[in-house]
This record gives structure tokens, C-alpha cells and sequence, in this order.
């Protein structure tokens, strides 16, 4: 219900082409232009957003209400699981098979379908990743520097658990993570199509009037010769989310972008679960991530070529817990 992966399929080959740096010498080595001071009387920008529109505030409300139903049910826990959420090697390897296999969601006609149930292959990423938040006008100051401080954070543990390199930029990200509200449409349009520039207008579409019951989404693009190597995400997480909700879409966006796209209603604790139980990465979400980047498991496998192996993990990790 919170959250889509959607679209997992290569674009055209060449997508990314050769980034140039700007302030580069003849010898490619980055140079640092003299600070100048600023001319006096001049103000700095205002960075005030505009007020909401009356769809925007109605979203507000409406997804407010829905995070205080959830916590009043005792859901969206964070504290990552306990006693009460045990579970063995065995389960955890049949959840990896779900969730890192099967995606959740599918397009082709601007709407977002649940998939269709086939296997497919074992999909991550192979180069380092870069993160960068953007946010769209309407998202006050101090909501994007909570905001970009929870990415970074988020990030640096991904990449601990997972042993990848992954990191936030502020510029020549190939994650793009949007933090935008109702009204910052144009922007996300305009990005989306300059981050990625095969995307298509039902891809564009989706985006642009997605339902109110798809709180975020995550798009993983790969290479036409490499269908199964990821080398660009885009995330969509709503502004208008109430602070719990923002950030377990943070979590659940990123890391379903890292390749684990579906959901399982027997993983617990897990975010890969459309119950909400849980708003915040698990211990048993960190150890899915550590077997989807295990170089026992190769690219391009198949459920039934990656079951044994995954098996084989899952008791490694499960030991070493004890």
C-alpha cells in the first residue's frame, strides 16, 4: 500500500552518454574559482515557499490522519524488531526469494498493476552509488534539511551493511531521490525527463497523477546490455507526508531501489511488507540486503539457480547473530 517499485527494465543503450564537469583545467583537474564577495545591497534569495495549494492541503490532512490511525494500531514501529518477531534461516531465505525476485508492481499503460507472479532474475547494482535528495519549491527549509540529513545517514548505513559503495553528491547522482509536494509537478516532470531521457509519457504520466494511495515509488533503470545490472533510480517520496511516513518512505524507496523490489505479507520484522507494522529498516531487512549483494550470488541468476545459495547465507548470517 506505501509503496511501489516499479519499472525494472533496461532504457536505451547509451542512456547516461559522458558527463562533463564544469570547472574543469585541460589536465582534468577540478579547479576552485576565487570566492567573490557578495555586491553590497545585494539580499539573498528568499527561500520561502509558496503557500499550499488547496489540493496540496487536503493531501496534508489526509495523509496526517492516515499516519495517526497507523500509530494508534501500534503500527509503523521503529524499533526494528524483538522477541516478539523471531525468525529462522530457513524463512529468511524464502523471504529473500520473494522479495528480490518478483516485483511488486508493473506499467505499461500509465497505471501501476500488480505484477504479474513470474520469477525474474537476480537485478543490483554493480558501480558505486551516488544519492542526492532534490526537493521541490513548496518543501519548507527545515523539513529539507531533516530530510537531506536522514538520506545521508540512511546511506552511509546501507553501505555498511551491504558492503557497496554508497554515498550522497550534490551533483552526478545516478539515485535521484525527489522529496516534492502536489504543486512542484513542473519541477519533477522536467527533472525526471533530464535525469532520464528515454523515460516515456506513461512513465511521466504515472508520476505526474500518481494516486493517493501510492505514498512513494522507486523506478531502477538498467542498460540494454546489461538488463540485470542497475545504473540509475529515480524515487518519488510525497512532501506532504507527516514526519514517520516521510521517513519510512526514505527507507523502504532506497533500499527497494538497491534491488529488492516486491513485498511479502510473511516477512516480519520487515518494511517489505504492506501490513505497516514497520516504518523503519529492520535487523531482518539488513540481512536481505547483505544476501542481495553476497558475491555468492551472482547477476542474472535465477530463483531456482539462487535458492541453494541462498539458503547456505542465510544460515551464515543467522550463526553469526547467534
Amino acid at each position: 500500500m506505501r509503496a511501489a517499485s516499479l519499472g525494472f527494465r533496461p532504457w536505451l543503450a547509451g542512456l547516461l552518454g559522458l558527463l562533463l564537469l564544469a570547472g574543469c583545467d585541460g589536465m582534468g583537474l577540478k579547479t576552485s574559482p576565487t570566492p567573490q564577495a557578495r555586491p553590497a545591497g545585494l539580499k539573498p534569495p528568499d527561500t520561502t515557499p509558496a503557500p499550499r495549494s488547496a489540493a496540496s492541503e487536503d493531501l496534508a490532512r489526509y495523509y496526517a490522519r492516515v499516519q495517526n490511525d497507523l500509530l494508534t494500531r501500534g503500527l509503523l514501529r521503529t524499533d526494528g524488531g524483538g522477541p516478539d518477531t523471531p525468525f529462522s534461516a530457513d524463512a529468511l531465505a524464502r523471504n529473500f526469494e520473494t522479495i528480490a525476485f518478483y516485483d511488486e508492481y508493473t506499467t505499461g499503460t500509465g497505471v501501476a498493476t500488480r505484477g504479474n507472479g513470474k520469477s525474474g532474475h537476480l537485478s543490483r547494482w554493480s558501480g558505486p552509488i551516488r544519492i542526492r535528495a532534490e526537493f521541490g519549491a513548496s518543501v519548507p527549509p527545515e523539513q529539507r534539511e531533516t530530510d537531506q540529513a536522514r538520506v545521508a545517514a540512511y546511506a552511509g548505513r546501507l553501505s555498511a551493511i551491504t558492503g557497496h559503495p554508497i554515498g550522497v553528491v550534490s551533483r552526478n547522482a545516478n539515485f535521484n531521490v525527489f522529496i516534492v509536494g502536489e504543486d512542484d509537478n513542473d519541477f519533477l516532470i522536467r527533472r525526471l525527463v533530464e535525469v532520464i531521457p528515454g523515460i516515456s509519457q506513461t512513465e511521466l504520466d504515472l508520476f505526474r497523477n500518481l494516486p493517493r494511495s501510492f505514498y512513494c515509488l522507486v523506478i531502477a533503470v538498467s542498460g540494454s546490455r546489461t538488463p540485470y545490472q542497475y545504473t540509475r533510480a529515480v524515487a518519488l517520496i510525497r512532501a506532504e507526508h507527516p514526519d514517520l511516513v516521510r521517513q519510512s518512505c526514505i527507507h523502504e524507496e532506497i533500499a527497494q531501489g538497491l534491488g529488492l523490489p516486491n513485498d511479502s505479507p510473511s516477512a516480519r520484522p520487515s518494511i517489505f511488507n504492506d501490513d505497516d507494522e514497520f516504518a523503519l529498516l529492520t535487523n531482518h531487512d539488513e540481512l536481505l540486503l547483505k544476501m542481495l549483494y553476497d558475491p555468492r550470488l551472482e547477476l542474472g541468476m535465477t530463483a531456482d539457480e539462487a535458492r541453494p545459495v541462498a539458503r547456505i547465507i542465510a544460515r551464515d548470517l543467522m550463526g553469526q547473530q547467534l
